[in-house]
């Protein structure tokens, strides 16, 4: 079998990351919560749903593949909340997107951050390992640090810190080692997801003012800060991308606008990729690639062209016309194609069915094949 390698990766044709939980997850998960099965039944459910989905990906012909996410209820607070000096809570309000209201769920400090060996992810990640066959990639996913700078959960951060300088660097050295930890079990393929900046976009673009501007653009500055420490020093042969989200919950959106009021941010990520959603109009065109993508950085530039959110199918011909426009600011050979997001950020789900969630991801598959069939 060929070796499939993390320095190949980004690759043509990709996978955000989430899929839609079946059917017999989510009575498990309600039965669970109800108290009528145990950790260790719901835990073997997962297990058998997630071997399902990594054959599924597998026989579609991806190169790495995720648990679809099966574990978590929601793609961010599960992780955010696990590690040292943060906690879940209710905050009595929901978040508002455009078009439904989610659970009350959030995540807040209570004390200093710091990274937790037994942070459960690890052992979710040791479970991929044990089924994923030679040559197959394991990606794993985990929201970006940026996370606890949005909706005010790192308001609390303050009572515990003499300067937020020492919190950034905290909150970035937790990162590092939470990474090296998935490193050091084997992971080569690791995306941070982050909807923080869509959230920037959003807030510099609609600023009242000069000042409230700089607030956010401080945000914007302390984001690099803490995601390059993050970076600081980590293996060579792994790949790290990141994933811009505009928000997905149950098909609607939170954000809109552009990717030019963070792109000279975006530039300055030590990363080897990024997933960028370019699935409507609200995303705006593709102008800002030109300032986020550096000739001769070897990053590549994943395309989400093909809506995760509704069950249409997009034309062959329609995405390769829209990649040849985004090669006007970067090469092909640093291009890719993916779905704009995953299926299913909260257990919920977007809304269309299993069968059209993997018509998306072949299409994704057949149409790469056809456009870098011949480019290295």
């Amino acid at each position: 079998m060929t070796v499939t390698t993390a320095k190949q990766a980004p690759f043509r044709f990709d996978q955000v990351g989430s899929f839609l939980r079946p059917a017999e997850l989510k009575i498990a998960r309600e039965k669970f919560d109800s108290g009528e099965i145990d950790k260790a039944a719901l835990t073997q459910v997962e297990n058998e749903a997630i071997k399902k989905i990594v054959e599924k990906q597998i026989q579609l012909g991806l190169k790495a593949v995720t648990d679809g996410e099966f574990r978590r209820s929601w793609w961010h607070l599960d992780f955010l909340a696990a590690l040292n000096g943060v906690e879940s809570y209710a905050q009595n309000a929901s978040y508002k997107f455009k078009g439904a209201k989610t659970r009350d769920t959030n995540v807040r400090f209570v004390d200093k951050v710091s990274y937790n060996p037994e942070h459960p992810f690890f052992e979710a990640f040791k479970f991929m390992q044990s089924i994923v066959p030679e040559g197959i990639l394991v990606k794993q996913t985990i929201p970006s640090p940026t996370l606890y700078f949005r909706d005010h959960r790192s308001d609390e951060a303050v009572h515990f810190y003499d300067s937020h300088e020492e919190f950034l660097t905290d909150l970035g050295l937790a990162y590092h080692q939470t990474i090296q930890r998935f490193y050091d079990l084997g992971c080569r393929y690791l995306q941070l997801d982050d909807t923080t900046w869509a959230f920037l976009i959003d807030q510099i673009i609609n600023a009242k003012n000069a000042e409230e501007k700089a607030k956010y653009e401080q945000i914007a500055e302390d984001s690099v800060t803490v995601i390059n420490k993050a970076l600081a020093g980590l293996p060579e042969d792994l790949t790290v991308t990141t994933h811009i989200c505009r928000g997905n919950f149950q098909s609607t959106f939170l954000f809109s606008g552009g990717y030019g009021p963070v792109a000279k941010y975006l530039a300055q990520l030590n990363l080897d990729g990024y997933f960028l959603e370019y699935d409507n109009e609200r995303s705006g065109d593709f102008a800002p690639l030109g300032e986020i993508f550096k000739e001769g950085s070897g990053k590549k530039v994943v395309l989400g062209l093909v809506t995760s959110k509704f069950p249409e199918l997009e034309s062959v011909d329609g995405l390769q016309k829209r990649i040849e426009e985004a090669t006007a600011y970067v090469p092909l050979k640093n291009l890719c194609l993916s779905t704009q997001c995953g299926f299913a950020s909260t257990e919920e789900g977007n809304k269309l069915t299993e069968a059209q969630q993997w018509a998306k991801i072949d299409l994704v598959v057949t149409t790469a094949k056809k456009i870098w069939n011949k480019v290295n």
